[in-house]
């Protein structure tokens, strides 16, 4: 009977961790080539480019950024694209993280690598590490020993983090002729959102917009929405882009009448409000 007890509570204790890890079925996702879901619940793809940055995100006192990797087997008429890593900038500050390139996996070794304001940032490894902003309006805790965090922006997001490889399997399915240097690792990305303004955009941002009205064909096996152009940025850390709206006044000067109002959602039957937003206890 002991020995079940304890069996039961490793086997809570390690539901509790997977929940803490980014889940790429749920609203707010994004992971595999990319495959994301909107707010709205509807499954789409945005492929980007190799070696770009693409606005995920942009609010007026909030940017998300994505770098893309990848590569175009001959015959091929667009990239294989992975996300590589994630660049924010919130209120005055900036902060990144990135997987770090590696010819093969190996699980042991930590592949997140971060900066706050410019300067890189040593996160010792061990599960429940965590780092906290001077401000502390930023968080990072890891959620395991190595490979997966936990990102909190106060009041206004969570981004839980897992990094992981492109596996053979992957390459043999998908047949992305994976070259035998770089196993692309990427990272799988799931956002949770507390307060966003109705004027939100970017790639995954629109889709929380309470007008949005996705494209994605219903019934379509691959959706695939566009606007490369339209999403583009310079660079991780770059808010210029022609549908971007952050602002470094943004934080200061919002007003709360500015954020959607909430208040009507019913928030009783569980952590989600819909739009992919997460009630507050």
């Amino acid at each position: 009977m002991q020995q079940q007890n304890i069996s039961g509570a490793a086997t809570q204790e390690a539901d509790a961790m997977g929940s803490r890890k980014a889940d790429c079925n749920t609203p707010g996702s994004a992971c595999y080539g990319p495959r994301f879901i909107g707010g709205d619940g509807v499954v789409f793809y945005f492929h980007g480019k190799s070696k770009e940055h693409f606005s995920l995100v942009s609010d007026s006192n909030l940017q998300i950024n994505g770098r893309f990797i990848g590569h175009r087997p001959a015959g091929r008429t667009r990239d294989f694209t992975w996300i590589q890593a994630l660049g924010i900038l919130f209120n005055s500050y900036s902060f990144s993280l990135e997987a770090t390139k590696a010819a093969t996996w190996d699980s042991e070794i930590d592949h997140l690598k971060f900066t706050y304001n410019g300067q890189d940032l040593a996160i010792p490894e061990g599960s429940l590490s965590i780092w906290y902003s001077p401000e502390k309006d930023v968080k990072v805790e890891r959620v395991s020993s190595r490979n997966s965090v936990i990102v909190t922006l106060k009041d206004t997001a969570e981004i839980l983090v897992n990094v992981v490889p492109v596996t053979k399997e992957d390459d043999r399915v998908h047949k992305y002729q994976v070259p035998e240097n770089d196993c692309f690792v990427h990272l799988e990305v799931q956002f949770r959102f507390f307060y966003l303004s109705p004027k939100v955009d970017g790639v995954l941002g629109r889709t929380y917009r309470p007008d949005f009205e996705n494209p994605a064909k219903p019934g379509v096996a691959m959706p695939v929405l566009g606007g490369e152009e339209k999403y583009r940025t310079p660079c991780l850390l770059s808010a210029a882009c022609q549908t971007c709206i952050f602002s470094l006044k943004g934080g200061s000067d919002q007003k709360p009448s500015s954020v959607m109002d909430y208040g009507t959602l019913d928030c009783t039957r569980g952590a989600s409000a819909g739009y992919g937003i997460v009630c507050r206890k």
